[in-house]
């Protein structure tokens, strides 16, 4: 795939993505506030465990194999990609 066509299909989850994250607007309409909680209980014990892992030997080692030769060509084309414009909350069109 060609290095523009792999800019084409970043672009509009970038796009996406700018969107949700600063396309709203969030005000605090009331403080929260935690009930009141009054817990008593005995601590708990984890249980204890003796994990003994496999030994892992790793090495590399040459093999011929077979494998295609590849011929790449590009060519530049005109595509129709989105264009997306984002209006907030409380924005008016002539700012």
């Amino acid at each position: 795939m060609s290095q523009l066509r792999w800019q084409q299909l970043l672009i509009v989850p970038a796009a996406i993505l700018l969107t949700f994250s600063v396309g709203c607007r969030v005000e605090q309409e009331e403080a929260g506030e935690l009930p009141e909680v009054d817990v008593e209980a005995e601590p708990g014990q984890l249980p204890e465990y003796d994990v003994e892992g496999p030994e892992v030997d790793v090495t590399t080692e040459e093999k011929e194999v077979t494998v295609p030769e590849v011929e790449v060509t590009t060519e530049e084309e005109t595509i129709e990609v989105p264009d997306v414009d984002v209006e907030l909350p409380g924005e008016d069109a002539s700012e």
